[in-house]
């Protein structure tokens, strides 16, 4: 069985790839319109035989939310509480700029539905499920044409019967959701909440992805790196998506990790710069992880490994600010037009930068596959 590695960023999608005792490295172009047609490129070109297994980081969730490009999302909770996920936490993390403003919900108030159901903090039902209302809601989800559901109801992690309820009336519906007991069984009813929004929120887009390239690889094994830096199923990947959060970024540190544990080191900074951004870890005799993240400053209460990412890579474009200023990125050249020196740009980038300097040989750019 062949094993292939598969990371997708923003300029390249890159390949590590085992065979016997051979070992070999492949670069592809990404394919921003559709990250999963680089994906199955690169497959074909690296791969001798129909008998592998992949595993994918991927950047899909994280784009999805970073973008605002994820599906029409509702969110299902107890009567009265339909604005926690909006409400937050007093922490402010700009505490002294007056014109602050929040980012936009991923799930706005007029697709925040309360039902009459209440369970206590000893798990017990006060207030029964009330089926009635539950189909009035799906009724107005279909009317809204809602993608996905998020369901957190107050102590469902001590008492789950009313999300399984609620999850059932959806699924006779046919509308996707999650159910915070199984995306986050643990008190805390924002984190819970904010985690349930975000898996349902990036799941569908997922999905399909993910479908498409396991609908391309006839039958063959594509497993999913998660945020922690192991790997899950394709299966539990589209189910829930909020695990890959990181996904592309922990198989670098993971990697980083192993290759640094064989030349005698266990404490080491990771350094991985893609085309978009550079992801960078203290790795203090083992991987970091940690329980309190957050994306676009919405909370992910999910083990990750701590990463620090900063929006500058080898495709982000370099400029002038009204200061007079050097700057560099956030936004990037990407896959197409790409940086000049790829043959279409016209936004100096810091691979241009690198080329000028005679730090890339422009003639064994990529093996030689590509010509700056």
């Amino acid at each position: 069985m062949e094993i292939v590695g598969v990371d997708t960023g923003g300029t390249f999608t890159d390949f590590i790839y085992k065979s016997g005792k051979r070992w070999g490295v492949f670069k592809h172009l990404s394919t921003p319109e559709n990250p999963a047609e680089a994906v199955l490129g690169g497959l074909k070109k690296v791969l001798k035989n129909e008998n592998f297994q992949v595993v994918h980081g991927s950047t899909v969730a994280t784009n999805a939310i970073l973008e605002r490009k994820g599906a029409n999302t509702a969110l299902i909770t107890n009567k009265k509480f339909e604005d926690v996920f909006e409400i937050g936490r007093q922490n402010r993390s700009e505490l002294y700029n007056l014109k602050y403003r929040r980012e936009n919900m991923l799930v706005p108030a007029t697709l925040r539905f309360g039902l009459n159901c209440r369970i206590n903090v000893d798990g017990e039902e006060i207030e029964p499920f009330d089926e009635q209302e539950a189909r009035s809601i799906i009724a107005k989800l279909k009317q809204a044409e809602v993608e996905s559901v998020a369901v957190c109801f107050l102590f469902s992690y001590l008492n789950p019967t009313h999300e399984i309820q609620m999850g059932e009336l959806l699924r006779e519906a046919e509308i996707p959701f999650s159910l915070s007991h199984k995306v986050l069984s643990e008190f805390r009813e924002y984190e819970r909440t904010s985690t349930t929004v975000v898996n349902a929120y990036v799941s569908p887009k997922m999905t399909r992805y993910i479908t498409y390239i396991t609908n391309n690889i006839e039958g063959n094994e594509l497993r999913i790196m998660q945020s922690n830096g192991g790997s899950i199923s394709a299966d539990t990947a589209m189910e829930e998506s909020v695990r890959t959060i990181l996904s592309g970024p922990a198989g670098g540190a993971v990697g980083a990790y192993e290759i640094a544990k064989k030349a005698g080191f266990d404490k080491i900074i990771t350094f991985d710069m893609g085309g978009t951004s550079t992801d960078v870890a203290l790795l203090d005799g083992g991987l970091p992880l940690t329980m309190e993240s957050t994306i676009s400053n919405f909370p992910v209460k999910v083990p990750m490994i701590d990463i620090h990412t900063v929006g500058a890579g080898g495709g982000s474009i370099a400029y002038i600010d009204k200061g007079g200023s050097l700057k560099v990125g956030p936004e990037s050249a990407g896959a197409d037009p790409g940086p000049i020196c790829y043959g279409k740009g016209n936004d100096t980038t810091v691979t241009d930068a690198n080329l000028f300097l005679g730090r890339l040989v422009p003639e064994n750019f990529l093996g030689g596959n590509m010509k700056l």
